[in-house]
C-alpha cells in the first residue's frame, strides 16, 4: 500500500510517492474493502467477515494469505484478493517450485476444500516505490510470471488472475493534462513488459490513488480539487473536463496505457480513501466528505472522462491499524471506515439498503477490557524530571498519533497529553498493573478522562491477550535510552 500525490505543484502531473497501505472497493458491481491486520488488538477474523457481510461489502483485499483469515472466509461468498508481501518476491522469482508450493498452500487448498472465492493474487505491494531504491525491480516481474504459471498448472488460470498493486507514481505527466501521461521513464521498459504480460493473461492493472496525499504534500494544493464537490477551476484537456484529482489521476494512467498499445486494459483502483486523524487535514468531516463523494461518484457509474461507466475500486481501509508504521505520517494508523473495535466513525452510504438504513453497521461481537484508565496522578508535578522519558517511552511502544496540532486530541492540556500517552501504553498492554507504573507520575482510575473530541481508549479483549503485549515490562527511566529523541520531541509537542 502506498501514497501518491501531485508533486512539484498541483498542476504538475508528476506523481509523488510515499509507502504502504491496505483496503479495497470491488471489481464489477458491489463494494470491497482492504482488510489490514497490523493491529495490537485485532478483531477475530470471523467477526470481521460478519462485519463485511452486514455492511454489504462483497469483496475483500488482503495483504497476505493468512490461513486463519482465509478459513474465516470460506463459504462467505465474498470475492477475495490474496496478497504476496514484497519480502517474498525473491524466492518466488527464483524458483518455479516455490511459486507452485505457495499457490497450493495459499490458493488451491482454500478454493477446493474451503470454498473461498479467491479471484486475484496481488504479487507484491507497491514494489516500485522510490523509497525502496530499486530493491524489487529485478524480482517483481519474474515472481509475477512464476505465480501465473503455478496458477495455470493448478488449473486455476482462468479463475484466478494475477496483478500487482502499484502506486500511482509509476506514471505521470510533465503538464497539467492527463493526455500527456506516460509511464515513469526510469521503469518504462519494465512497466511495458509487465503490462503486456497482464494484458495477455486477461489480468487487470491495479493502482492505488490517494488524493489526501496531494493535499498533505503540497500546501498550495487546492483542497476542493481533492474532493468530488465544488471545485471551481476545472482542467480542460482537449474538451474533457476534470473537476477532481481522482479523475485526472486515473485518466493519466488511461492515457499511458492507450499510447503504449493497451487502450482497453481493465483497471482496478486497489486503494483509495481518507484518514480521520493524525494530521490537520485528516479528520472525520473530510473523510466522510471524500468517501461519500467517491461512492456517489462510482455508484452513479459516471466513471471518468476517459473511462465512462463503472469504476472498479477498493476503499482504504476497513479498520484502523494501531501498529502500522508512521514513517509517512501519523495519519497512517487512521484510514479505517471503522474504529479498532468495529464501530463506524461516521455515516456512509455504500449504495445498498441494510439494517441501519444505508449507513455503516457496527459489529456487536466485541468484548472490552474493564472500564479503567491509566492517567497522570493529580499529585504529580509537571516539573517531574521523568516526564519526558516516560511520555517518550509510552508513545514509542504504543499509539500516540491522535496527539498533536490539528488532531482529535489537540484540545488536551499538558496533563491531558501525558495521561493520553500513559493510557495508550496501558491499554495496549492489556491493562497490566505494571504498565501503569511510571515513576511517581501515574495512577489507575475508573473515571473516563475522554473529552468531547478526544477518546481515551479501552482496548478490546482478544482470543490470546498475551500475543498482543508489545512490552509488558514495568516502565523505568533507565530502560528508556532508545527513545531519548522521541521523548524530547513528544514532550515538547504535547505540553
Amino acid at each position: 500500500m502506498g501514497y501518491c500525490s501531485m508533486g512539484g505543484g498541483w498542476r504538475n502531473w508528476v506523481l509523488v510517492f510515499w509507502v504502504l497501505r491496505v483496503m479495497a472497493v470491488g471489481v464489477g458491481e458491489g463494494v470491497g474493502a482492504n482488510w489490514g491486520t497490523q493491529a495490537t488488538h485485532p478483531l477475530p477474523p470471523d467477526t470481521v467477515v460478519k462485519l463485511l457481510k452486514e455492511n454489504g461489502i462483497e469483496k475483500v483485499k488482503l495483504f497476505d494469505a493468512d490461513g486463519e483469515i482465509l478459513r474465516a472466509l470460506r463459504g462467505s461468498g465474498l470475492e477475495v484478493m490474496v496478497g504476496i508481501p514484497n519480502d517474498m518476491l525473491y524466492p518466488l522469482a527464483t524458483s518455479v517450485a516455490a511459486a507452485e508450493k505457495w499457490v497450493e498452500k495459499n490458493v488451491s487448498s482454500h478454493v477446493s476444500s474451503n470454498s473461498v472465492n479467491i479471484r486475484y493474487v496481488a504479487v507484491g505491494n507497491e514494489p516500485f516505490l522510490s523509497a525502496y531504491n530499486g530493491t524489487f525491480l529485478a524480482t517483481t516481474f519474474p515472481a509475477l510470471q512464476n505465480v501465473q504459471a503455478a496458477l495455470i498448472k493448478a488449473g486455476l488460470g482462468s479463475k484466478v488472475k494475477v496483478t500487482i498493486p502499484l502506486n500511482a507514481d509509476v506514471y505521470g505527466s510533465s503538464t497539467e493534462k492527463p493526455s500527456t501521461g506516460d509511464f515513469r521513464q526510469d521503469i518504462r521498459d519494465l512497466m511495458l513488459r509487465i503490462v503486456k504480460f497482464l494484458n495477455d493473461n486477461g489480468a487487470p492493472f491495479t493502482v492505488n490513488i490517494y488524493p489526501f496525499i496531494s493535499l498533505f504534500n503540497d500546501p498550495n494544493f487546492p483542497a476542493d480539487y481533492a474532493f468530488f464537490d465544488g471545485y471551481s477551476n476545472p482542467i480542460n484537456d482537449n474538451g474533457k473536463t476534470y473537476t477532481n484529482v481522482f479523475d485526472a489521476n486515473h485518466d493519466t494512467l488511461v492515457w499511458a496505457l492507450q499510447k503504449n498499445g493497451f487502450p482497453n486494459m481493465s483497471i482496478i483502483v486497489g486503494e483509495i480513501g481518507w484518514p480521520t486523524d493524525g494530521d490537520i487535514n485528516a479528520n472525520v468531516k473530510y473523510a466522510q466528505r471524500f468517501n461519500q463523494g467517491f461512492m456517489t461518484h462510482i455508484l452513479g457509474e459516471k466513471g471518468t472522462p476517459m473511462r465512462p461507466g463503472p469504476v472498479n475500486a477498493y476503499l482504504f481501509s476497513l479498520i484502523d491499524e494501531d501498529a502500522k508504521s508512521i514513517k509517512p505520517g501519523n495519519f497512517e494508523r487512521h484510514w479505517g471506515l471503522f474504529n479498532f473495535d468495529g464501530t463506524p466513525k461516521y455515516n456512509l452510504s455504500l449504495g445498498h439498503t441494510n439494517s441501519a438504513g444505508q449507513v455503516l453497521v457496527p459489529t456487536n461481537d466485541v468484548h472490552y477490557l474493564p472500564q479503567r484508565w491509566c492517567v497522570m496522578a493529580s499529585t504529580a508535578s509537571l516539573e517531574n524530571p521523568h516526564i519526558a522519558d516516560s511520555v517518550g517511552y509510552a508513545c514509542s511502544h504504543a499509539d500516540c498519533t491522535s496527539l498533536g496540532y490539528g488532531t482529535s486530541c489537540g484540545d488536551l492540556d499538558s496533563r491531558g497529553n501525558i495521561s493520553y500517552a500513559f493510557n495508550s501504553y496501558y491499554q495496549e498492554n492489556n491493562q497490566m498493573a505494571s504498565a501503569c507504573k511510571f515513576p511517581g507520575l501515574s495512577v489507575i482510575t475508573n473515571t473516563n478522562p475522554s473529552t468531547s473530541t478526544c477518546k481515551f481508549k479501552v482496548m478490546i479483549q482478544t482470543a490470546s491477550p498475551a500475543a498482543n503485549y508489545r512490552n509488558s515490562a514495568t516502565p523505568h527511566p533507565q530502560n528508556m535510552v532508545l527513545v531519548v529523541f522521541i521523548s524530547l520531541f513528544s514532550f515538547a509537542c504535547f505540553i
